[in-house]
């Protein structure tokens, strides 16, 4: 999704697992992230990922839109199985497979001073371990790079054309070396994530 598309209304689903209580930078005037666990198995398969996809959120936004205008930017990240990002792969994207992650902007920002409603990312474990098994990754550094990665596509970057995938890349890069992570493009095989939008 491009372009300010308005975010999904979220289909029937079983209830999230609680978010983690730790409301993030937002207390110290950072970015608002909220991070709800629809699929539980990610605390078993990436321990601390709600921490993880925080930090790498508010890395990126840091990056990419230094100040913003005095506006707080808030993002929504959605931790999923495979019959979500399949769902709404399929139903927004027209692509009928699970997906590692999806970006849903919520529109352009408001006036300055006001809080920025991104909009939502949402990072599906099937796709994410798979990715891990292929790759030899490690399940932490993936979720962060792919929730930086879901970030970048909220504030306008993508990966249509070379040149825009460079630029993008190399972003991506030195917001995760700001992290301490490795460069996700030496580790897997080149170009974006599978699904990233």
């Amino acid at each position: 999704m491009t372009g300010g598309a308005a975010a999904p209304a979220a289909p029937a689903a079983p209830a999230p697992v609680p978010e983690d209580p730790d409301p993030g930078p937002a207390a110290a005037g950072g970015p608002r992230v909220a991070v709800s666990v629809e699929c539980a198995d990610w605390r078993r398969a990436c321990p601390g990922v709600e921490a993880v996809c925080r930090e790498a959120v508010a890395a990126a936004l840091a990056a990419a839109a230094p100040g913003a205008g005095g506006r707080r930017g808030e993002v929504c990240v959605l931790l999923a199985g495979d019959a979500r990002t399949r769902d709404l792969n399929r139903r927004w994207r027209g692509r009928d497979r699970p997906a590692d992650v999806l970006s849903f902007p919520a529109g352009p920002p408001p006036a300055a001073g006001v809080d920025w409603p991104l909009g939502d990312i949402v990072l599906g474990l099937g796709a994410v371990r798979r990715d891990c098994a292929r790759l030899g990754l490690d399940p932490r550094d993936r979720a962060r790079h792919l929730a930086v990665h879901g970030c970048l596509h909220l504030l306008g970057h993508g990966h249509d054309d070379e040149a825009e995938a460079a630029e993008m890349e190399a972003l991506e890069v030195r917001v995760l070396a700001g992290l301490g992570a490795p460069d996700p493009y030496v580790l897997s095989a080149p170009g974006a994530p599978e699904d990233a939008q």
